[in-house]
């Protein structure tokens, strides 16, 4: 990764634990659902992928689905992860409670932080892309994870319901406790089973490099099955999917220069 951060490539590494999810969001880039194929990595990969990408260089560990807190070893993922990079874990917070919570306490250090989707201040703005009630079931969930000095951030995706409640949002996230640092808020994307949004190509996007069960892509906007995205069927050596990115970053330098002159 020495010379792959001048080349332009991320030095976050995400991970795709598997595809199936408790909810069924109309705006989801990954198609993923209740009942759809699991498709998971599995933790002897993970670990494999966690001990390369350390030796390659990569700074943070994201990990993502479908929904990650579905895995019993995630918590095992996780701890093995932060115990070696700054790690996130990104969740739409319906399940955090009970023992799954008290599991995720359990492991919980300054190097690991769950990222929750929350869409708005109100459940007009959320759970019309997310499905009744999850708004509150995910707000509760929030102030769970704070309750217990679990690091917290949150994800918004801007939408038609929420977009005009931008600033009632951040009042609300201070009251919740989550500085500004710690909300992202991304532009809506026509991808996966998205109708609507942006149309974002792999040309216009950064390569922030993914691992899924299929293989490797360009970026974490992916899919099962996605051919645009894909890098190589390969997980191992990781060294071979950096290498194949850094070739295509240099390729369209070269063009860029060339059509310059």
């Amino acid at each position: 990764m020495g010379t792959s951060a001048g080349c332009g490539l991320s030095t976050n590494l995400w991970l795709y634990t598997n595809f199936d999810c408790n909810l069924r969001c109309t705006y989801c880039v990954t198609k993923s659902a209740p009942g759809v194929p699991r498709r998971a990595l599995g933790l002897d990969t993970v670990r494999r992928l966690v001990d390369e990408g350390t030796e390659l260089g990569f700074k943070d560990f994201f990990f993502t689905g479908g929904e990650p807190f579905l895995l019993d070893e995630i918590y095992t993922m996780l701890g093995y992860a932060s115990a070696r990079a700054r790690t996130t874990v990104l969740t739409n917070g319906v399940l955090l409670q009970g023992e799954r919570i008290e599991r995720l306490a359990g492991i919980a250090t300054g190097n690991l932080r769950v990222q929750v989707s929350l869409d708005g201040a109100r459940p007009e703005h959320h759970d019309p892309y997310r499905g009744e009630g999850t708004w509150a079931k995910t707000v509760a969930a929030i102030e769970r994870l704070l309750a217990r000095d679990i690091q917290v951030c949150i994800s918004t995706t801007e939408t038609p319901a929420n977009t005009d409640y931008i600033a009632e949002f951040h009042a609300f996230r201070r009251d919740l406790g989550i500085s500004e640092s710690d909300h992202l808020i991304r532009p809506l994307a026509r991808h996966g089973f998205s109708s609507e949004g942006l149309v974002l190509s792999r040309a216009e996007l950064e390569p922030e490099l993914t691992l899924t069960a299929e293989g490797a892509f360009w970026h974490p906007l992916t899919y099962p099955g996605d051919v645009e995205m894909r890098i190589t069927d390969e997980l191992f050596p990781l060294v071979d999917a950096v290498a194949a990115v850094e070739d295509e970053l240099a390729a369209d330098r070269h063009t860029a220069r060339t059509e310059f002159r």
